[in-house]
């Protein structure tokens, strides 16, 4: 054999050796698929502290327990770890660098099966978080969650449910993503996580029999939004900045027979936003113990609907209190014992409920309305006089807003209440969105 056909046979043996070397291996990173592996099914492995290289596949069920100090580098191609089995447990763990495919869902979990946990993890710099497709029964609790470094629209959702039923998505941090979302999909708990940063913080599609509670939203485009979902049980929830143009503390699109109950939601454009909502015939959403303060509209109506039950809500301060669009009215919903900062009246008898009803009606604030560039102007003094004088004499009859028979008077505690949650949402957001 020549020397030229020894070196070139030479070079051939070399490449073959390197394609079949996992890439990551090659670039330093042992082999956690090696080590999942040689894993027994149901057993328990825990690695030694360090970097691994992913992606990883779990065919059948094993416990991953990186409480050593484990981080898996997916090398900017898939997903980290791909659970293609029911009953697997992943904890513990760093997970980073998956691909950046929206078309693919690059997650730091894909999940394709039932009854699996993914709990305590970080899960960061990666395009989805934790990605639930046709998966039931399943734990997502207590991770860390970023997208990449991309404009808010180009990222990847923290968590994704897609036709995925009885699953539990609690505790989490998810900041710098996109949205959470719940496409048809019933019956989950979300529940106790907190979302910033993004574009929607929760999104409901054609959905279901969901609970939302317990969660603490601030500085996203949205806070809640759901769009015919029917059945959701929304209640304990704090959101807050959820500012712009398009700024909406919880919106309602087509959703029916909700409960909507002891929320909080302050500096928003809007508090709550309702198009044509209850949907079906014959339902009814019900909102109660609510607070909605400081935001530019406390309750703003797409147009005039009915079907909404308001009682025992809070309206503090809110820059307009109720809006409906088109010149219409909200008051052939029931609107009953709620707490409005502006009510102008007088409560004699000292049982806490107003002695006149309280009523809004729109006076030159029709300018605003009806031209939308006018809004510009809304609060400025041009504005506010031109209202002031409507209301002292009217140049054409005023459009009731709302009527409610029984007001109540001030709350000490909801105040304090919100002082409190005021003071935590500034020291949230003084403290950055690195997730810390």
């Amino acid at each position: 054999m020549t020397k030229t056909n020894s070196g070139f046979l030479l070079r051939i043996i070399i490449l073959s050796l390197l394609i079949g070397l996992p890439t990551m291996v090659s670039a330093g990173f042992p082999s956690m698929q090696d080590l999942v592996d040689a894993t027994e099914e149901n057993g328990i492995l825990i690695p030694e502290a360090g970097t691994y290289a992913g992606p990883v596949t779990l065919d059948y069920p094993i416990t991953i327990d990186g409480s050593n100090g484990v981080t898996i580098d997916s090398g900017g191609k898939g997903s980290v770890i791909y659970l293609e089995c029911d009953g697997a447990v992943i904890k513990n763990l760093s997970l980073i660098n998956s691909g950046g495919s929206l078309n693919d869902l690059d997650s730091g979990v894909q999940v394709r099966g039932n009854f699996n946990v993914i709990k305590d993890c970080d899960i960061l710099d990666c395009m989805f978080g934790v990605d639930l497709q046709q998966a039931e029964h399943c734990i997502v609790r207590r991770n860390r969650i970023n997208s990449k470094d991309k404009p808010m629209g180009q990222r990847g959702d923290s968590v994704r449910l897609w036709y995925s039923f009885y699953n539990k998505i609690q505790d989490n941090e998810c900041f710098d993503t996109r949205d959470m979302v719940v496409w048809y999909s019933s019956d989950n708990e979300i529940t106790g996580n907190t979302g910033r940063g993004s574009r929607y913080s929760l999104h409901f599609m054609y959905s279901k029999y969901n609970l939302v509670e317990n969660n603490s939203y601030y500085n996203n485009a949205v806070g809640i939004f759901l769009m015919y979902s029917d059945g959701i049980v929304v209640r304990n929830n704090t959101i807050a900045h959820a500012s712009g143009p398009t700024g909406i503390g919880i919106g309602f699109k087509e959703t029916s027979e909700l409960t909507i109950d002891n929320n909080k939601v302050m500096y928003c454009a809007s508090g709550f936003y309702i198009d044509v909502s209850p949907y079906q015939p014959d339902t009814i959403n019900h909102f109660e113990n609510n607070v909605l303060a400081y935001n530019g509209f406390g309750i703003r109506f797409l147009n005039d609907w009915t079907g909404n039950v308001f009682m025992d809500n809070q309206f503090v301060d809110n820059l307009t209190q109720i809006y409906v669009g088109g010149g219409m009215t909200a008051n052939r919903n029931v609107w009953e014992g709620n707490y409005w900062s502006d009510y102008a009246g007088f409560d004699l008898d000292a049982d806490g409920i107003g002695d006149t009803p309280h009523e809004i009606f729109a006076y030159a604030d029709r300018i605003w309305r009806d031209s939308p560039y006018s809004q510009f102007f809304k609060g400025s003094p041009l504005l506010e006089t031109i209202d002031f004088l409507e209301r002292l004499v009217p140049f054409s009859d005023p459009q009731l807003l709302i009527r409610d028979k029984t007001p109540k008077m001030r709350k000490e505690e909801a105040i304090i209440i919100l002082e409190s949650e005021t003071e935590a949402i500034l020291e949230l957001l003084s403290s950055g969105s690195d997730g810390k």
